[in-house]
């Protein structure tokens, strides 16, 4: 089969598209035959082996967590899908014709494999850090670099659970934010002012790592009521840092019944045939991106 991998740790230039053999699913997993995967900012980091600790990697290495295909390979004590069941989920080495998974739910109906290859880590990481930040219905969150996938899956379910949500973006993105329920206002210079123009905030999530952690406690008025995904140094600032670590049980479960109820829509931004996982890479670590990029197989 095809796959993309890296033998070393570097820049997206480091990325290969090669055969390799055809994993197989072990007890509890399934096997794929992938249409799609989903690009997420922990592959690149990965890819430059900033997260280690998190993601042990053994080189040469595959590269991907998300997925979206037709199971052609069940594992012993696997219950509830059967060969020819199209799912989404995650696993390992999901850039590929074939891949493990070791999570995974139905496919809701009417959502293309592009756009259900988009949801799987996003919607565990912004279930995750909503539960982490504490925020409670009537409160207000505000979300640090919401326009990309984890943004706008946290502006919806917050939403969904009665939050009232604020997001920071490019002024590109202005409208795209609005259109998802949230107070929307641009980064940069004066942002802290704008953002306390439109009213209390009670919890914070960085999603960039742009260095607005102290903004962020400045705004809630407590680092415990801060959570980053993409500041390795929150913790020197008291914040809790959630990069890659911990999962949601039924997180894939709560992302079809959100998807199956129209409370939740992750756009794609950008679709990307496997031979230019690299150019997805570089796009991706460029930031700006307004939903979800991902690799069609």
């Amino acid at each position: 089969m095809k796959r993309v991998s890296f033998a070393e740790f570097g820049g997206p230039e480091v990325l290969r598209l090669e055969d390799a053999e055809e994993p197989h699913a072990g007890p509890g997993q399934v096997r794929v035959a992938v249409k799609a995967a989903g690009v997420n900012p922990v592959d690149w980091r990965i890819r430059e082996g900033q997260v280690l600790g998190a993601h042990p990697v053994v080189l040469p290495a595959g590269v991907g967590l998300d997925a979206a295909g037709v199971v052609d390979e069940v594992g012993a004590g696997v219950d509830g899908v059967e060969v020819g069941d199209p799912v989404f989920g995650e696993g390992s080495d999901t850039y590929a014709e074939f891949a493990v998974l070791t999570a995974w739910a139905r496919m809701p109906g009417g959502l293309s494999f592009e756009e259900a290859a988009g949801y799987p880590s996003v919607v565990e990481t912004a279930l995750r850090i909503i539960d982490q930040v504490g925020v409670r219905p009537g409160q207000t969150l505000l979300v640090s670099g919401a326009s990309g996938g984890v943004g706008s899956a946290v502006l919806q379910i917050a939403r969904d659970r009665g939050v009232a949500v604020v997001g920071t973006a490019g002024a590109a993105n202005q409208e795209y934010l609005r259109g998802l329920g949230a107070l929307a206002t641009t980064y940069g210079e004066g942002w802290v002012d704008r953002v306390r123009r439109l009213g209390r905030v009670d919890a914070a999530l960085d999603l960039a790592g742009s260095g607005v952690i102290g903004d962020l406690v400045a705004l809630t008025g407590d680092p415990g009521r801060v959570v980053s995904i993409a500041d390795l140094d929150a913790p020197r600032l008291g914040v809790r840092f959630s990069g890659v670590a911990g999962s949601v049980p039924d997180a894939l479960a709560e992302a079809a019944d959100l998807i199956s109820r129209g409370r939740l829509h992750i756009p794609v931004e950008k679709s990307y045939p496997l031979a230019d996982a690299a150019a997805a890479h570089a796009d991706s670590q460029a930031g700006h991106t307004r939903g979800r990029r991902v690799i069609v197989v």
